[in-house]
């Protein structure tokens, strides 16, 4: 891969980061804090987080089998993202390639910063060539986009493929691993120490049930980790988010035998609705989702909407005609939906 100085905007690269009051104290035992301005009352609310948020990483480094220099926290993955983009791609200039279709927020963070984002289509399976990738690139080109499982289509994506791409491309390659939890492959942070070019994504917010709380996780190496924490704001990570993800990280075993249960659910949920005349096909998933092929994706919708079900129509997404993306959720929920749409169905039926 290109230098990790070559890579990064040398603005970025000359930066000088902000240096709040929590940055400065570091090691003594102290008791009086008055180097913040912060009101003395409402204690511990009253004070600003750790901003680089040490005793969460430390804990998330052991669930997680990686160092905690080599994890970056933010608001959700899409302040990773966003970061990547500001970091390393200059605008107007820099591009970024990612496959089709494919998680919405890497094309909205390019159009932020002004950055070029190309599409490569995926086949009819749903997967990609590295070779395809790869011919999208050009000398401008920073960042590859690959999510696995992938997002709409809940598959994973090739293993050989993403090792090709690792091997080739001389950027960073990003892959999101939002659902990984739900596979039954590895996670690419066994692989850090063999790709310096590597940055894995994942979150709080799927199989750790704590969408709410906004925390998403970047791994990468430490210099990496470096250029984020230099341009990430100061107190990115509030001490509510830092608690409630340190009380689930006490609870990883019960988050194991949730998506277990998720994943068995996915099953049964699938099956039911291939039963219906209204379901056409479910394509395979590694997620706590599934795409399923319908005869009308916008009337089924709009229906599913009056009768207070809500999915996601997929119908205009590239290779998702007709498509509806469906969240497995509690089994009372998913019977809800299989009731729904025999409703639809013999309404349909009578027509």
């Amino acid at each position: 891969m290109k230098t990790l100085q070559e890579l990064t905007r040398p603005n970025i690269w000359a930066l000088k980061p902000y240096s709040s009051a929590r940055d400065e104290y570091k090691g003594a035992t102290a008791s009086v804090f008055l180097d913040a301005n912060e009101s003395p009352y409402n204690s511990p609310h009253n004070r600003y987080p750790d901003p680089l948020q040490l005793d969460l990483k430390k804990k998330i480094a052991v669930v997680k089998v990686v160092e905690p220099e080599q994890i970056f926290l933010g608001n959700g993955s899409d302040e990773a993202i966003d970061l990547l983009f500001r970091a390393f791609c200059e605008p107007r200039e820099d591009n970024v390639v990612a496959i089709d279709p494919t998680y919405g927020m890497y094309q909205v963070c390019a159009d932020v910063n002004d950055v070029e984002y190309r599409k490569v289509l995926l086949d009819e399976n749903f997967q990609f060539t590295a070779e395809s990738l790869l011919k999208a690139t050009d000398k401008h080109t920073k960042l590859i986009f690959l999510c696995s499982p992938n997002n709409p289509t809940g598959n994973d994506l090739s293993g050989d493929e993403i090792l090709k791409v690792l091997d080739a491309f001389d950027g960073l390659v990003i892959v999101d691993e939002a659902y990984n939890d739900f596979s039954d492959l590895s996670s690419y942070t066994a692989k850090l120490k063999d790709y310096p070019n590597l940055v894995v994504l994942q979150t709080f917010s799927k199989a750790w049930a704590s969408a709410a709380i906004r925390l998403g996780m970047a791994f990468a190496s430490e210099d990496i980790i470096h250029i984020l924490n230099k341009i990430k704001y100061p107190y990115n990570i509030n001490l509510l988010t830092q608690q409630h993800a340190m009380e689930m990280l006490h609870r990883h075993h019960e988050i194991d035998r949730w998506v277990q249960t998720l994943i068995e659910e996915r099953t049964r949920f699938e099956k039911e609705l291939l039963e219906l005349p209204c379901v056409e096909h479910i394509y395979p998933s590694d997620a706590n989702f599934f795409l399923a092929r319908v005869t009308d994706a916008v009337k089924i919708y709009n229906y599913l909407v009056t009768e207070g079900i809500i999915v996601r129509n997929r119908h205009t997404v590239s290779l998702c005609c007709n498509c509806l993306r469906i969240t497995v959720g509690m089994r009372s929920e998913n019977n809800n939906l299989i009731s729904a749409l025999r409703k639809y169905a013999d309404k349909e039926a009578q027509a």
